[in-house]
């Protein structure tokens, strides 16, 4: 939509016509049982911001002398949204019929029960202060995002006193420059923070548009608005985050059962229809990077077949989709580069790699392995190095995840593969890193954590020496005699190398390797770890004595064939 009409729209959000201040004072007086003199000096007489349901004032309050925003109600608000829901209501009743002699199941009439809810827990303050109480304490340990002190002794249904915060909206740039604020940054802080409120505690915002919200000199978000809230149980947003990886996969026919398995789609519907109609619709959508994904045409796309099918939306997905909507609009009107898909992506990937849940970890085996239990290195390194993005990333977490796979009966695998490359990437470099997996295989034999936390990051460090690209500076400052010495490293094991250190085990940095011991102790106690740790220092001693021997009497260097079971 062209500015000028995003900028006309955008005065609905606090710049429609005022209602008299006369009404709005004796609403408070009536409602708080006082003289409004007595307790409230105001500081501009004309309000600052007027929408749909109230209009703010900015006040003082006399007994201290706190600055303080007072929100007044609109007079008659209820009886009006009662009026015009009690006439969409009805109509709704006709769109039933029409739909059903379309053979459609669409209940029109309960989306608008639904937005009627809505409207009503948004026209009672008392709800919103509690929404906004609520939400400060989930989120008083974020340090960038916070929510304004709420006067819930001069508060009622129609009224609303909060703290007064001073800032300006995320669009306005101009103001944002005199702060010396990043763009960027805030829309970033934003989307991290509704990615966490979705999928992380389930109490979202579902209406974060530009005034809504305010960016503070100090660099903070602060929210304003609560009337507009929502909540997915845990197995709802569990859902839709598998959801978004089998989107990811372009598995169209987990996507369909999952979509099922929410309630999107009846019991019984042959879902084959509709894994057609997703596999011809979204992956022109989703050719593009991850950086370049537009959720409003991915949105878009399923739209289209969530009409075409018999879908039945719950609340909780409509609000999701209105939120994640909302977030993007108003992210491209600061950033137009910004992506929401990208920048959330980086949440996703901390949430898959992290949460113990089960529903989540198969979100994991299904973004990092393949049906046979496969490593995806391409992808695990992908997920790793974007999940450092996230607030909160806890790598030691991500490592006792895979780690819990890694030894669980799915884990066999996994294991094998590990066993592999560990051989394979030890045999290319030569004796040194021969000499550091012994060392670590035979310490994890003998449940020495210690030195098996030492040799195994020595080890990758010679890897990441041999190679050239990687991440966080990998391959930098290695001697340019060493680098003749080490043989090039294949795809496969550079990706080994800089998951490794993407998982924290280097020498590079100021890690701290003692956060792995427990881990390390964990597999040395594990009966096939230490069969696959006998089998990798058998298979280097063999390949060592093979090669010291074709040496001493000048033949050919040998090759060995992978084993695909230890």
């Amino acid at each position: 939509m062209p500015s000028e009409y995003l900028e006309e729209l955008q005065k609905l959000q606090d710049d429609v016509p005022r209602f008299a201040d006369d009404v709005a004072f004796a609403t408070v007086e009536k409602e708080l049982g006082i003289s409004f003199a007595d307790v409230f000096e105001l500081i501009e007489r004309e309000p600052v911001a007027a929408a749909s349901i109230g209009q703010v004032y900015k006040a003082r309050l006399v007994s201290n002398g706190d600055t303080v925003a007072l929100k007044i109600q609109r007079p008659n608000c209820e009886d009006i949204i009662a009026l015009d829901l009690y006439v969409l209501r009805w109509w709704s009743g006709v769109g039933n019929r029409i739909t059903e002699l379309l053979n459609r199941d669409i209940d029109v009439q309960s989306i608008i029960d639904d937005f009627g809810e809505l409207i009503y827990r948004e026209i009672d303050y008392v709800a919103e202060a509690a929404n906004a109480q609520r939400f400060s304490e989930l989120y008083a340990g974020t340090t960038d995002v916070f929510v304004p002190k709420v006067y819930t002794e001069l508060s009622t249904s129609k009224v609303l006193t909060m703290e007064w915060i001073d800032g300006c909206r995320l669009t306005d740039v101009a103001t944002l420059d005199r702060f010396g604020l990043d763009k960027t940054k805030l829309v970033n802080t934003l989307i991290q923070c509704s990615m966490g409120q979705i999928l992380a505690n389930g109490f979202f915002h579902a209406d974060p548009h530009a005034g809504n919200l305010l960016a503070v000199p100090d660099g903070r978000i602060c929210y304003l608005d609560f009337g507009m809230m929502s909540y997915a149980e845990t197995q709802q947003r569990n859902g839709f985050l598998l959801a978004v990886v089998h989107i990811v996969n372009r598995d169209w026919a987990a996507l369909a059962r999952m979509y099922q398995k929410l309630g999107f789609i009846p019991e019984g519907t042959d879902l084959n229809p509709i894994v057609d109609a997703l596999e011809d619709a979204l992956p022109d959508v989703l050719s593009s990077e991850i950086s370049e994904l537009n959720l409003k045409n991915v949105i878009g796309k399923l739209g289209d077949i969530m009409y075409t099918f018999p879908f039945s939306l719950p609340p909780f997905y409509i609000a999701i989709i209105r939120c994640l909507g909302v977030l993007e609009g108003l992210a491209i009107q600061v950033d137009p580069t910004v992506r929401v898909i990208s920048e959330a992506y980086p949440y996703v990937a901390s949430r898959v790699l992290t949460d113990s849940q089960d529903d989540v970890q198969e979100a994991l085996r299904r973004l990092a392995l393949t049906n046979e239990g496969r490593v995806r290195w391409e992808r695990l390194e992908n997920l790793l190095s974007r999940a450092k993005g996230s607030r909160g990333y806890d790598v030691a977490a991500a490592v006792d995840r895979l780690t819990e796979y890694l030894i669980s009966e799915d884990g066999g695998p996994l294991l094998d593969d590990l066993a592999n490359q560990l051989v394979e990437a030890a045999d290319s470099l030569g004796s040194e890193s021969i000499r550091y997996i012994i060392e670590s295989a035979s310490a994890i034999l003998i449940n020495d954590e210690v030195a098996a936390v030492k040799a195994f990051r020595s080890f990758q460090s010679v890897i990441s020496k041999g190679s050239n690209e990687g991440v966080d500076g990998i391959g930098e400052g290695i001697g340019e005699e060493l680098q003749d010495v080490l043989p090039d490293l294949t795809p496969t094991m550079k990706k080994f190398g800089n998951i490794l250190t993407l998982l924290g085990f280097s020498n590079i940095g100021d890690g701290d390797p003692s956060k792995f011991i427990p881990v390390v102790r964990k597999l040395s106690q594990e009966p096939k770890v230490q069969r696959a740790a006998s089998e990798v220092v058998a298979r280097l001693g063999e390949r060592m004595i093979s090669r010291g021997i074709r040496a001493a009497f000048g033949l050919p260097t040998p090759v060995f064939e992978k084993k695909i079971g230890v």
